[in-house]
């Protein structure tokens, strides 16, 4: 009997005609597996409370219909706790929008050109905080898109009365060491989103283009330990695509970089994610010893080579449309409802978080990857990301290649970067989720 294979997801990202090599997507949105409205709406009880064990199996199954994915992605981040109500989440909503107004603010008043619809991308002050160029200048280069790189200044064309900043606005002031970072940051801030996601249509727009690099311009400013790092515009990219509002964009990144943030921490020589690539070796090492034995042969023991698939969760590797399918379905495996703080509680909450592992949770409530981790007693993989297991997945399916024909390191990458658009999601999670439950037999063995 002839069956319906399922609705592409590529149309509700459009690519922009000229792109004609981009890969298909291979998620297909499947009736009766996808999450979709309907059966979103039906989770939620008549106050608002919802039903989240149910919705993360449908999730686990097929992924979430890209009409709602924002507003879905919003629980799977810890936006909002499904135990709170729809009054309590609107509250909430307006809250953040209020707070994310006031952050922009703050830095529309150290630099105008922020929501202004524009945006820099070269450097604006030196690393003693003298000015460069005329931010007016720098404004000027971004009218046309494809130019901005070129930079190609004429300060006879500028028309400054035609603006709506000041010179008062744009004179010389003192400056902390804060305000310093944050602008050092700015242009590469620009030169990163003109980057991102260049063959959607989406992007064509020059308003969406100043609106990721508000956003990012923005959490640069509130998480001065990190600020902003090359990947993060990879990451924030889907949820200004995904959600309307940009505040909501932006709480939605913010969450996500609460679990990402310590990849992009630098101590000394080491980046975070560097402690991720050693978990990746250990678990390559248990479970696949002669494949790990074959890299560090060639040099490759510290899987520096797998740098990008933790550091921007494999954009790279996938389709648009795939990346989000893969995302989801992470976020859902190893969901956890111990884990919710409100961002006024931002300071208590590794220690909520910390006092939630001694609580009673209801399992039913979890994700596949963290009931697993909750069975073994939390105590061997369970901060592990499952992103982890991802990589060590994707190796795994490429192992007999990597044995046969990997004979340096160029050839590793070579091997790995033959995947990208054509790896598939839901194996890949079929996999990670294999080789955790693989991982954790072996690993309490040991310790037995």
């Amino acid at each position: 009997m002839w069956r319906d294979p399922g609705e592409p997801a590529d149309s509700y990202y459009k690519v922009r005609p000229e792109c004609t090599n981009v890969p298909k997507s291979k998620f297909r949105i499947k009736r009766g597996k996808t999450l979709s409205v309907r059966k979103w709406q039906a989770a939620f009880s008549p106050e608002g409370y919802l039903d989240i064990g149910k919705t993360l199996r449908r999730i686990q199954r097929g992924g979430i219909h890209p009409s709602i994915r924002g507003e879905v992605w919003e629980f799977l981040l810890g936006c909002y706790d499904p135990k709170s109500t729809f009054d309590e989440r609107e509250q909430i909503r307006e809250r953040r929008r209020l707070q994310y107004a006031q952050w922009k603010e703050e830095c529309r008043q150290m630099f105008p050109i922020v929501g202004s619809g524009k945006f820099v991308t070269a450097p604006i002050i030196t690393e003693d905080g003298e000015p460069i160029q005329d931010p007016l200048v720098l404004q000027e280069t971004n009218l046309e898109i494809g130019d901005a790189v070129s930079l190609n200044f004429d300060e006879n064309t500028m028309n400054v009365s035609n603006n709506n900043f000041s010179s008062s606005q744009m004179e010389k002031r003192q400056m902390d060491e804060k305000e310093i970072q944050w602008k050092l940051q700015l242009h590469q801030i620009g030169l990163d989103v003109i980057r991102t996601d260049r063959t959607l249509v989406f992007y064509e727009k020059q308003e969406n283009l100043a609106k990721l690099w508000d956003v990012l311009a923005v959490y640069a400013l509130i998480d001065g330990d990190v600020g902003y790092c090359q990947g993060m515009s990879d990451l924030c990219s889907p949820m200004l695509i995904l959600l309307d509002n940009e505040a909501d964009s932006f709480w939605c990144f913010e969450r996500l970089m609460r679990r990402l943030r310590g990849n992009f921490r630098c101590n000394g020589s080491t980046v975070g994610v560097e402690s991720q690539l050693t978990s990746l070796a250990a678990i390559t090492q248990a479970i696949d010893p002669k494949l790990h034995q074959h890299l560090e042969t060639l040099g490759g023991g510290d899987y520096l080579f797998a740098f990008r698939m933790l550091m921007v969760l494999f954009r790279r590797e996938f389709t648009f449309g795939d990346s989000l399918y893969l995302w989801e379905m992470m976020w859902a495996l190893e969901y956890d409802p111990g884990l919710f703080s409100d961002y006024e509680e931002r300071e208590a909450a590794s220690e909520k978080a910390e006092g939630s592992k001694g609580k009673a949770k209801s399992i039913r409530q979890c994700g596949k990857y963290e009931r697993e981790n909750m069975k073994s007693g939390g105590n061997l993989a369970g901060p592990l990301p499952i992103s982890i297991f991802l990589v060590a997945s994707v190796l795994k399916d490429k192992s007999s290649k990597l044995l046969t024909e990997a004979r340096g390191l160029d050839d590793v990458v070579k091997i790995l970067n033959d995947t990208n658009g054509n790896l598939d999601a839901k194996k890949a999670c079929t996999g990670a989720l294999k080789l955790h439950k693989k991982y954790l037999k072996k690993a309490q063995a040991k310790m037995a």
